[in-house]
């Protein structure tokens, strides 16, 4: 089993599987520790499942509980109250793009930057669920979002 820690934007991986080897005077590491920088593009990233044949219904319901199951606070409240406001609504298509969007995605903080336009949102993400979404965040109508919504009001859907 490998163990892993998080060491400022590197992962270092304690195993003798691997050749190569961290060299550091301030580290506490051993010298079968490795490093992988996630800034490298050829980390490979798990990719998420596909699910052609899930029914609508099946689907937004999947969507509805990752919305509000990100790992952080901020995704949780943004994401909820959008899937809550507008995913019964969105048709195959949209709801497919939202999957798209909330799991193709495999950093969380790159959402929240998108829609909160710190970064420029990727073409291929550059939707009309993002743009939605990032009316969203704006929040013209001075929306309270302290709390994720409830559950109850899916079940009459």
């Amino acid at each position: 089993m490998l163990s892993q820690w998080f060491r400022g934007r590197h992962l270092v991986v304690r195993s003798a599987l691997f050749s190569r080897r961290r060299v550091s005077s301030e580290s506490t590491s051993t010298k079968d520790d490795v490093i992988v920088d996630f800034e490298d593009p050829d980390l490979p990233l798990p990719e998420y499942p596909k699910r052609p044949d899930e029914p609508l219904e099946t689907r937004k319901q999947r969507l509805m509980y990752q919305s509000r199951k990100r790992g952080m606070l901020e995704n949780d409240l943004l994401l909820s109250t959008f899937a809550h406001k507008y995913l019964k609504d969105f048709n195959a298509e949209q709801t497919a793009l939202y999957d798209d969007l909330i799991n193709g995605v495999s950093n969380d903080w790159d959402i929240y930057y998108w829609a909160t336009g710190v970064k420029q949102t990727p073409k291929e993400y550059d939707t009309e669920i993002m743009k939605l979404l990032k009316l969203h965040v704006d929040n013209a109508e001075r929306v309270t979002r302290f709390r994720q919504p409830e559950l109850t009001y899916y079940l009459k859907c």
